[in-house]
């Protein structure tokens, strides 16, 4: 974090430019101890300038490419055509905006890629659970609710030039991304003459995935798909706080209180 100042400020960059890039011109001095950056020129930066998403606001730690070549592939391992088709077609219309935005404002996984790196983390997951209950759990169903369960996310947040959550959307607070969520399956679904049970399931699966109507759940899970999904969710999302959290603590030590674990926790020693 560095100050800076303008003594001849002419208003070029204004309110309007807030999530924005400016580029700027100066000279770094010593002002009572501390660097101070005296600008000469500012503007708004352009894309023939150069800059780098990653190198301006946090972003997931992953292979951006690599990663959804994986989630396509395994939407395309999906046995069940409807499912598969679905899967398909809803990664076609919303990936680019899907392999891009945080996952969350603040809570998790709220960096750039951020839902690309929790959603990819759970179809893994998910992938794995399914093959350990095969006679319980429907593989197709559940890799294609939990790769579109977080989809309406991406109407959910208005976002910033960078990428960044700025703040939610007018949809996004009075319906939420899981009622947008069954509505933009329901609407493709319908457009792909998907049978009316795997739609419905599909829906259920969305609607549920928060677990409890005190989480934000619209209704709790009822059948063995939607069960798991809420609890990979709710795994991949606890882990990675522990793994920003976790970040800034000594070894040997105990963190201060987390607001979203509500408790504070323990790094143990390395060896």
């Amino acid at each position: 974090m560095i100050d800076f100042v303008n003594w001849d400020y002419a208003g070029i960059i204004g309110p309007e430019d807030a999530g924005h890039v400016i580029k700027i011109r100066g000279e770094v001095n010593d002002y009572r101890g501390s660097p101070q950056l005296s600008v000469s020129r500012i503007r708004r930066a352009k894309n023939a300038d150069g800059w780098r998403v990653e190198d301006l606001v946090p972003t997931a730690p992953i292979d951006r490419e690599a990663v959804m070549n994986e989630v396509r592939a395994l939407a395309e391992s999906i046995e069940d055509e409807d499912y598969r088709k679905i899967a398909l077609t809803m990664l076609e219309q919303k990936g680019e905006a899907f392999s891009i935005i945080p996952a969350a404002k603040s809570f998790h996984h709220s960096f750039v890629s951020g839902l690309l790196m929790h959603t990819a983390n759970m179809l893994r997951t998910a992938d794995f659970l399914a093959s350990l209950y095969p006679e319980t759990v429907n593989r197709s169903l559940l890799l294609c609710g939990t790769l579109l369960h977080d989809f309406a996310k991406i109407e959910e947040f208005n976002f910033s030039e960078l990428g960044l959550v700025t703040e939610y959307s007018r949809p996004g607070k009075l319906i939420g991304h899981l009622v947008m969520g069954a509505e933009n399956v329901r609407r493709a679904a319908e457009a792909l003459n998907l049978p009316e049970e795997k739609t419905l399931l599909l829906c259920h699966m969305i609607l549920s995935h928060h677990g409890e109507p005190e989480f934000g759940a619209a209704v709790i899970p009822r059948c063995a798909e939607a069960e798991l999904l809420y609890h990979i969710d709710l795994i991949d999302s606890r882990m990675e706080i522990y793994r920003e959290s976790l970040e800034g603590v000594v070894p040997g030590t105990f963190s201060g209180k987390i607001f979203a674990l509500d408790k504070d926790i323990y790094r143990p020693e390395e060896e």
